[in-house]
């Protein structure tokens, strides 16, 4: 049995597979709230058969979307509208899939245009908002300029990430993860390049994780040791003067003696003008030195497409299980897809089962050099 394929225990909930559908976002809720959008997103992605399905960055106040069409998780409707498609996703998904959450604030990165309409920052007849951040520095010259966040205001914050985080329990999902990457605002106060304040919370790297913690502290009050609690932390900014490895390393352990259950590395997003090495596996030295340094279970991301280099990454130790995203979007049955290929028996839908290469020989038409079970 291919080890991509074995059980993992991530602190109270083990996993049937280590495969997750990294967190997507979709950019087509409506005020918030889930829409049939994401329904049918979050069905086919449930009959996937990843270990773990990740629903996209949902942002725990309305200004901490990234744009009008981005996921919330800040009111009763928005939590009813995402209770009724993830209990559609549910419905459908096979035994012991876990679903997951991923809980963000967009900081400096927010009031933008979805990706399609451009990704940039909204004209002022567009319904911009103002935006937050540790410093008012904006995210590009021509980006809106953040407020920095004063003493209410990061109360305010860590207040609305502990209330999405209720929501999340209420609403019933297996994992909880906060997002402190990709340039949002967690991240934001991670990285000297964004945060140049000069009280407790910026300067050296222990007053630049300060509120980060302060966050992930008020999450795992709000979390019940029954449910899985993660958090997404970025390898490096590749910029000059910005996180590194070593600071990688040290958040994921203060992270993991908080309580927290798994990092996922990833890395970038913060600068526009950074250049970074994109290709297979880029990434995973990062995650691979996360595990080896702290020991919390570690989840690796990034241009992860093959089978066999994902079971690679697993099989080798350098993380304990791997994220997808795009191959997920261009392939909902990767899944299904790896496990032929790596000679690993898992269960086809019912309904689906007729498409199981030893039930149909045009499999291997299908998918060249297949071997049939």
């Amino acid at each position: 049995m291919p080890h991509l394929f074995d059980p993992l225990t991530v602190g109270p909930v083990t996993l049937p597979n280590r495969i997750a559908v990294a967190p997507m976002c979709q950019y087509s809720a409506e005020d918030g709230s889930a829409a049939d959008w994401h329904a049918q997103h979050l069905m086919g992605l449930a009959l996937s058969r990843a270990g773990l399905v990740m629903v996209e960055a949902t942002a725990v106040e309305e200004i901490g979307r990234i744009s009008h069409g981005c996921l919330g998780l800040y009111s009763d409707a928005n939590e009813a509208a995402l209770e009724r498609v993830v209990g559609m996703a549910r419905r459908v998904a096979a035994p012991g899939t876990a679903f997951g959450i991923q809980l963000a604030h967009s900081g400096r990165k927010g009031s933008a245009e979805r990706p399609w309409e451009g990704g940039r920052a909204l004209a002022g007849d567009a319904r911009p908002w103002q935006t937050a951040a540790p410093s008012a520095i904006p995210f590009a010259p021509d980006w809106h300029t953040p407020q920095a966040l004063d003493a209410a205001g990061l109360a305010r914050v860590t207040t609305a990430f502990r209330q999405a985080a209720g929501r999340a329990v209420r609403i019933g999902f297996e994992a909880i993860e906060v997002h402190i990457a990709h340039g949002y605002l967690l991240h934001e106060f991670m990285s000297a390049l964004s945060n140049t304040r000069t009280d407790a919370y910026g300067g050296a790297l222990e007053n630049r994780m300060r509120f980060p913690l302060e966050v992930a502290r008020a999450v795992r009050g709000a979390v019940p040791r029954t449910i899985i609690l993660g958090a997404r932390i970025t390898g490096s900014d590749w910029v000059d003067g910005g996180i590194t490895p070593d600071e990688t390393v040290q958040c994921a352990a203060a992270l993991k003696a908080e309580g927290f259950d798994y990092a996922c590395v990833t890395s970038g997003g913060l600068i526009p003008s950074a250049r970074i090495p994109v290709g297979p596996n880029y990434q995973v030295p990062f995650a691979a030195r996360v595990k080896a340094e702290t020991g919390i279970t570690t989840r690796a991301v990034g241009m992860i497409v093959e089978p066999a280099q994902a079971e690679a990454i697993v099989s080798s130790g350098r993380a304990d299980f791997v994220a997808l995203a795009r191959a997920f979007l261009d392939d909902p049955h990767w899944t299904w897809h790896a496990a032929e290929r790596l000679g690993a028996r898992i269960a086809y839908p019912p309904q689906y089962a007729r498409v199981a290469p030893a039930a149909w020989p045009g499999a291997a038409m299908v998918r060249p050099g297949l071997a049939r079970a």
